[in-house]
């Protein structure tokens, strides 16, 4: 008999009843973990990759009202809202356990339970599971995991994130390639007064100098060769929303001088145009230059920093991020084998531990990129170390004593081209940057190819 293709975690504080579901669901599921301390359920959750929670509504002796039951199962809802809970109780907490179906459970198990009735809940929820899972495999594979994390360092931006969401102080997010600033940028904005207004996303380390000014601030038509009609900037395209500025520590300080104008005055000048544009706009800039020594050596403008930097937010690097790792791994894993059909897949033996030790110079984004090349290339439903692309790396070595952003973004440069062999247009794509804004970065550097 074909077991459930689950992962399951069951709940208790009494062992008499962990070791009987255990020792039945066992049988019957491909995974089944037990725990008897609530406190570990949301790091035991990210661990296994749990995708279904069987929750006892009482922990503690003496307590027999169920609340804690609804208090551990709303941390698992917030942590982890793919994760679909059945609740377990007596006779004399029904009441509670339909309260917390009325929260989001599936559905709730009366102890002493029927092992055909246990067995039917747990396969009609594994088939919602699934269900849910094709279903929204459109979605962003990165946005809903992010917000999720349950590492300290996630949690704590997050918290501080909402509560500067509904003013419209500017935001300054700093972090290295690929450790979420878009993703925090948007959730910033669905969080605000403005999240019916327009989200804007200008990438300036992809935009060329010759059309600075005419895409952020917009033309009039006649402003030049090619300008055929009156056409309205980035800024304006933002009116009433967020506009977010990211790479914004590459932009040379010419230009700087404008952007410093337009923030200043809330105000734009369309090229070809005297007339000034009132823009109600909320901003958020971001980079992965330390500012700072860039204002030190004269190449980042002093006032515009301080204009920039009402709230500032650092990003925490992914190898900082421990607890949440297997959680973004299972969530890549599943979106990956929905996104290419292929069912049933796992990390082989000893992979999550590897990825849980490696540098992660490339932060989310390697990781994603990495797992969706490994569920391409999975053998026997098994996706393995090999797959995952890391038999054809050097070994990666932490830069030491507490390094600057910028020692780490060179070092992430540096093993990048190693990588690629010195290819810069597939360097700056696994980067997520332009070739120009690279070739900017190796000057920067003083990174030259062999």
């Amino acid at each position: 008999m074909k077991k459930i293709n689950c992962r399951i975690l069951i709940a208790d504080d009494q062992d008499e009843v962990l070791i009987a579901a255990r020792l039945f669901l066992k049988r019957q599921v491909e995974t089944v973990v037990t725990l008897n301390n609530p406190k570990d359920i949301l790091s035991s959750i990210a661990q296994h990759q749990i995708e279904l929670v069987l929750l006892d509504m009482n922990f503690r002796l003496g307590y027999e009202d169920g609340r804690e039951g609804i208090y551990w199962f709303k941390e698992i809802r917030e942590q982890f809202p793919d994760v679909h809970i059945l609740l377990m109780t007596s006779y004399g907490q029904v009441e509670r356990a339909v309260e917390g179906m009325k929260l989001g459970a599936i559905d709730y198990i009366l102890k002493p339970w029927d092992n055909d009735k246990l067995l039917d809940s747990v396969k009609q929820t594994v088939k919602k599971i699934r269900k849910n899972k094709t279903s929204t495999k459109e979605q962003s594979p990165v946005m809903n995991q992010l917000y999720a994390g349950i590492s300290e360092p996630i949690q704590k931006l997050y918290k501080m994130a909402q509560r500067i969401a509904c003013t419209d102080a500017n935001v300054l997010l700093l972090g290295e390639n690929g450790t979420g600033k878009y993703v925090l940028a948007s959730f910033i904005h669905q969080q605000s007064l403005r999240a019916q207004g327009p989200f804007v996303h200008v990438d300036l380390g992809a935009l060329h100098e010759n059309l600075f000014e005419s895409d952020l601030f917009g033309y009039v038509r006649g402003a030049f060769t090619d300008a055929k009609q009156d056409t309205a900037g980035r800024f304006e395209a933002a009116a009433g929303g967020t506009i977010f500025l990211d790479e914004i520590g590459n932009i040379p300080l010419r230009l700087q001088t404008k952007l410093l104008q337009v923030i200043q005055s809330k105000t734009v000048v369309r090229l070809g145009e005297n007339k000034a544009r009132t823009v109600d706009v909320r901003i958020i800039v971001a980079t992965n230059t330390d500012l700072k020594i860039a204002v030190e050596q004269r190449t980042f403008r002093e006032d515009l920093y301080y204009r920039i930097n009402t709230i500032e937010l650092l990003l925490p690097a992914l190898r900082d991020r421990g607890p949440d790792i297997p959680l973004l791994v299972n969530h890549f894993l599943n979106f990956y084998s929905e996104k290419y059909q292929q069912e049933d897949l796992r990390l082989a033996d000893g992979v999550l531990e590897k990825v849980a030790h490696y540098a992660w110079p490339g932060n989310i984004r390697e990781l994603q990129n990495r797992i969706e090349r490994g569920v391409i290339l999975a053998e026997d439903n098994r996706v393995t170390w090999e797959g995952l692309g890391f038999s054809e790396l050097p070994v990666l070595e932490k830069p030491k004593n507490e390094p600057s952003l910028a020692a780490i973004e060179k070092f992430t440069i540096e093993q990048t081209l190693v990588k690629h062999k010195y290819n810069v247009s597939r360097c700056a794509e696994a980067l997520g940057l332009s070739r120009q804004a690279l070739y900017r970065k190796m000057e920067k550097y003083n990174i030259h190819q062999p």
